[in-house]
């Protein structure tokens, strides 16, 4: 369950209009905090992205679906069925024992910073110079903003 101040973030972001990831963002900082304050590990960066994502679809938040063949996919399928029963508290502890035995080096600044680079080599030149021109356009609009209010 996520903490109540991250859902009021992304609340917060979808009542200023923003994109569903970015409200996603917000779960995704948790899990990523939630490993570094050894709360549990995670194997590698993707692996806190996608529970920070699981959660935020859970929550609400209006997110595709996982690639289809992943862990994650499997999982939220069945979620998405019509008859939810509660989680079993079994594996539900099972899934958190095996989080714990994992390592903090995953949600590491340059784990993080590394797998970032990656997932943008993936994308195209004007698709990541897009992305760059709105958000100085959005950072320009809240500054503005910022010094009205």
């Amino acid at each position: 369950m996520p903490e109540k101040e991250t859902l009021e973030r992304a609340r917060e972001d979808a009542r200023e209009g923003k994109a569903p990831s970015t409200q996603a963002g917000e779960f995704i900082r948790e899990e990523i905090h939630h490993v570094r304050e050894e709360k549990h590990g995670v194997r590698n960066p993707k692996q806190a992205i996608a529970i920070g994502l699981s959660k935020a679809r859970e929550a609400g938040v209006n997110l595709p679906p996982p690639p289809k063949g992943t862990p994650s996919a499997k999982k939220e399928s069945a979620r998405s069925r019509p008859k939810r029963r509660r989680p079993s508290k079994r594996r539900s502890r099972a899934t958190l024992g095996a989080l714990r035995k994992e390592g903090e080096s995953g949600a590491s600044h340059r784990a993080l910073s590394s797998q970032a680079r990656k997932s943008s080599r993936r994308r195209s030149a004007s698709s990541r110079s897009q992305a760059a021109r709105k958000a100085a356009r959005t950072r320009s609009r809240e500054k503005s903003r910022r010094a009205r209010g």
